[in-house]
């Protein structure tokens, strides 16, 4: 396998990992008695939505950065080429 196969496989294993993790905690684990063992393994429910909801914030937040930035740039070249016209 090639180094971008592997990195791949990784990304893909640990994003199904995080899937798994959270489905269980948030549609398994409500059913499950709080003295269960399998409680302990998991963060309290109220970060079922805080995190993902932090994620969402931040990853809109530099898609935003990032499209700012382009487009900035691209308005910086096309006045500096107007100029030297």
């Amino acid at each position: 396998m090639s180094p971008d196969q592997l990195v791949g496989l990784l990304m893909l294993l640990v994003a199904t990992a995080i899937f798994v993790y959270y489905t269980i905690w948030t549609f398994v684990l409500p059913f499950i008695s709080e003295e269960n063992i399998i409680q302990a393994f998991f963060l309290p429910r109220e970060y079922a939505i805080k995190i993902p909801a932090f994620l969402l914030i931040v990853g809109v937040t530099l898609v935003g950065a990032f499209v700012s930035s382009v487009l900035i740039k691209s308005t910086q070249k096309k006045t500096k080429s107007k100029k030297q016209n």
